[in-house]
């Protein structure tokens, strides 16, 4: 069974009432209450996008019927399905979403660890960029520096510094160990050292604690210039669905999946409402701002 990777662009997406009054009606009492109380609106709308891509997920791939889905988070903060049929399936799916920059974004795989993560290349907000990387010296190893540092003009750095960090992010997801995980264990070698749109590339390797790790992949994008994506792969997992997850991506025959951009009709395809409708939630999102004033993401 192929596997899932979806992009929803939350950052061009203004709702109108009908699609949020919807899209709060579609996921969770806990989870409405937990995106209202977000003070921008550009992070209340990746946050329901977010769990409309799970949902959305777990009706059309696990077979669970939108208002049945229950979701869960685990003490570190990481959804699951809690419902028993989930596992009842003929391979467990294992999911991840990230959001940030623009994009929300899911991927999810039967069988196999998942990790993902989306980050935009911007600048920082309040210093230099070489003042920037001497802050986060201690995030990547002397190796991962040399690479950032030697891809030209400062913006090309920080973009190879972002791709970095997605690759990073994007492993520590997948294991699940959330803070406290030092970033030096691990090191990645890059390749090619640059990827272009429509692409999705999977030479990159990694090392944890010095030893090149033969059970991971990482499969790289770009969702546009700006907007990195990882997804870490895992063959680790119970034999019977290692086996046949291996098949479709360790083997080297199956080409690595790209993500389709969803609009926000397709986002809710399917969706069965949970709640009646509230108005007083489109009042409250509407007085929203949209994002912090101060914002540097362009070169």
């Amino acid at each position: 069974m192929e596997g899932v990777r979806w992009a929803f662009r939350c950052g061009s997406w203004s709702p109108t009432r009908a699609e949020w009054l919807l899209a709060a009606r579609c996921v969770q009492r806990e989870e409405k209450e937990r995106i209202g109380q977000f003070v921008f609106a550009k992070d209340a709308k990746s946050a329901m996008a977010g769990r409309l891509l799970i949902r959305k997920l777990v009706s059309d791939k696990m077979g669970i019927v939108w208002d049945q889905i229950r979701l869960e988070r685990t003490p570190k903060g990481k959804p699951v399905v809690a419902n028993p049929i989930a596992d009842a399936g003929h391979q467990k799916w294992s999911f991840n979403v990230s959001h940030q920059g623009d994009y929300a974004v899911l991927a999810a795989e039967p069988g196999l660890q998942v990790g993902v993560d989306v980050m935009k290349t911007s600048r920082p907000g309040s210093s230099s960029i070489p003042e920037f990387f001497r802050l986060m010296t201690r995030q990547f190893t002397e190796h991962e520096w040399n690479t950032i540092r030697a891809t030209g003009s400062e913006w090309e750095q920080l973009h190879t510094f972002h791709r970095h960090w997605t690759l990073k992010e994007s492993f520590i997801k997948a294991i699940g160990t959330g803070l406290g995980f030092d970033l030096q264990r691990i090191e990645f070698h890059i390749s090619p050292l640059q990827i272009l749109e429509g692409q999705v590339c999977t030479e990159t390797r990694m090392h944890l604690d010095q030893e090149e790790e033969e059970d991971w992949t990482f499969e790289e994008c770009l969702l546009d210039q700006h907007h990195h994506v990882a997804v870490a792969l895992s063959r680790r997992g119970s034999p019977a669905a290692v086996a046949a997850a291996e098949r479709e991506h360790f083997a080297g025959h199956a080409r690595p999946l790209k993500f389709t951009v969803l609009s926000f009709s397709e986002l809710v395809l399917g969706a069965v409402p949970l709640s009646e409708e509230d108005p007083a939630y489109w009042e409250s999102f509407e007085k929203k701002q949209e994002a912090p004033t101060r914002q540097h993401n362009q070169p």
